[in-house]
């Protein structure tokens, strides 16, 4: 019996109770039983669970007596706990408008705050099993090995959130994205807007010229600001989301790549470039599985204090070989990393002796990005 098996269809629950009635450590999640005639005596129960799933009463009463855990249903809340796919822009931004944003993302981030440090314990498991929904979906998409390598070329983008669309790293980040995509890679942020967003907008863009990318950063940048607001960051401007959707309707279809959000930060904009998001309530399990699947590289342009703080957690992570490989770190901003805050060089000093020493780059360059993890695949920890 594959232990912590997750059956979470009454098509799925069919085809495995066909070849076994053995329900050892089984999570049943999400399935709808009032109306199915089952004999539940024939089946062996061991720290088996039913998550969110419909009963007739009696039914109910009879599982718990043979022996499982039914966990009761989540109600009144703007999101399914027990959802087993991946979130789209679409359906986050489902309920939007300029002037009044009722969105699924808002109502979902509305509901997360109300006890944002301190949730009752039924908010608490409802947020956690999301989470590890979202977990598996993400597995699901990402298909890693019994090393922890995806069957993708990971590279992610740290940045700073408050990054002006249209400004040198913002388009830098879209650039070096695109190269990125284009020759096989799989691009990953943390979601937001500034270089997150630029990074899935490059992605995106992959396949197409240049000028097309700079027309999207364009039309992306011509911004309106409430004249009450005092020096606005992008996000907050009132056509920011709209002028998002006038590029996706002029370049349709674009290619493939991944956005790792949190309702920590909900009250940024939903990044419309991503063509999956993994979105999460923990933010601190959200940083952490971005710079874990990062395998073949992370690029960090500018950013402030939570980049810094990923640029440090990274190199932990290569410092121990926390996650099975040693990866790429690559600093896009010269002035940035060493003339203005010497973090490249002290994480160069903190190398010194290390096998990810070799790993860390610096550049201005776009193209160098690409080359530089071209020539420096992840390496296996032993």
């Amino acid at each position: 019996m594959q232990k912590g098996k997750l059956i979470n269809s009454f098509e799925a629950w069919k085809i495995f109770t066909e070849h076994s009635k053995d329900l050892s450590h089984v999570v049943v999640q999400d399935v709808d039983f009032v109306r199915k005639k089952i004999n539940w005596d024939e089946f062996h129960f061991e720290n088996t669970t039913f998550l969110n799933c419909k009963f007739r009463r009696d039914q109910a009463v009879e599982l718990i007596a043979l022996g499982a855990f039914v966990y009761p249903k989540f109600d009144n809340l703007p999101y399914n706990p027990n959802r087993n796919k991946l979130y789209t822009h679409q359906e986050l931004l489902e309920g939007y408008s300029e002037e009044d944003d009722q969105s699924i993302d808002i109502q979902i981030y509305q509901s997360f705050i109300k006890n944002r440090y301190s949730p009752p314990l039924h908010d608490a498991m409802a947020q956690r099993l999301h989470d590890f929904n979202i977990d598996e979906a993400l597995r699901r998409l990402l298909h890693f090995d019994s090393t922890g390598m995806p069957n993708r070329r990971i590279v992610g983008f740290m940045g700073g959130h408050s990054t002006a669309r249209g400004s040198e790293y913002y388009v830098k980040a879209a650039i070096a994205a695109k190269l990125l995509a284009e020759h096989g890679y799989y691009v990953i942020s943390g979601g937001g807007p500034g270089i997150m967003e630029a990074a899935n907008l490059g992605a995106y863009m992959a396949g197409r010229t240049l000028e097309n990318l700079y027309t999207a950063v364009d039309i992306l940048s011509d911004l309106e600001f409430d004249l009450e607001i005092e020096n606005a960051r992008d996000y907050l401007a009132k056509n920011y989301i709209t002028n998002a959707q006038k590029v996706l309707q002029l370049f349709p279809d674009g290619n493939e790549n991944l956005a790792i959000p949190t309702w920590f930060y909900g009250h940024e904009p939903t990044n419309v470039f991503a063509s999956h998001i993994a979105k999460y309530f923990s933010n601190s399990l959200r940083e952490d599985i971005l710079l874990a699947i990062s395998l073949h590289g992370v690029v960090f342009a500018p950013g402030s204090a939570g980049t810094t703080q990923e640029i440090f957690q990274e190199a932990a992570q290569n410092h121990y070989g926390t996650f099975g490989y040693y990866s790429p770190m690559i600093f896009l901003s010269k002035k940035r990393y060493v003339e203005d805050t010497s973090l490249y060089s002290v994480l160069h000093q903190l190398a010194v002796g290390q096998t990810y020493k070799d790993l860390l780059y610096i550049t201005d360059d776009p193209q160098l990005v690409l080359e530089f993890i071209q020539k420096h695949p992840p390496i296996k920890v032993v």
